[in-house]
């Protein structure tokens, strides 16, 4: 069996967090209860916990991401930014750091309903 790398984040709303992560982002859903939801994203279970008191009040220290090939990062990136009725709060629009080099990567930063940060990326590559 091929591990399966889990995260649990805290949220401030199952519900709202769990409507974002599988509405918005496109994640698969998974385990439900009153107090958290599991969903799929790309490979990561991850766990929505309903825990508002460690949900950040500072957004930035605290992130995790996402590492995609050029075609699904276009794609999801295209969907965010063409959906205004999700209110996709946008910490970094799409850029492209060292452009023309080896190392040249996109990347941009949404927030979820609960501050949680998502770094989305399509590295060197891909």
């Amino acid at each position: 069996m091929q591990p399966i790398l889990h995260l649990s984040l805290p949220v401030s709303d199952v519900d709202v967090a769990h409507s974002f992560y599988i509405d918005v982002l496109g994640c698969t859903p998974g385990r439900r209860r009153t107090d958290f939801a599991d969903v799929w994203f790309h490979g990561l279970q991850l766990t929505l916990q309903r825990d508002a008191e460690h949900v950040l009040a500072d957004q930035g220290s605290r992130h995790f991401g996402v590492a995609l090939d050029i075609d699904d990062f276009g794609e999801l990136l295209d969907r965010l930014e063409t959906t205004e009725a999700n209110d996709i709060e946008w910490l970094q629009r799409r850029t492209v750091d060292f452009a023309g080099t080896p190392q040249e990567q996109r990347k941009a930063k949404i927030a979820d309903p609960s501050g949680n940060v998502i770094e989305l990326f399509q590295p060197a590559g891909t």
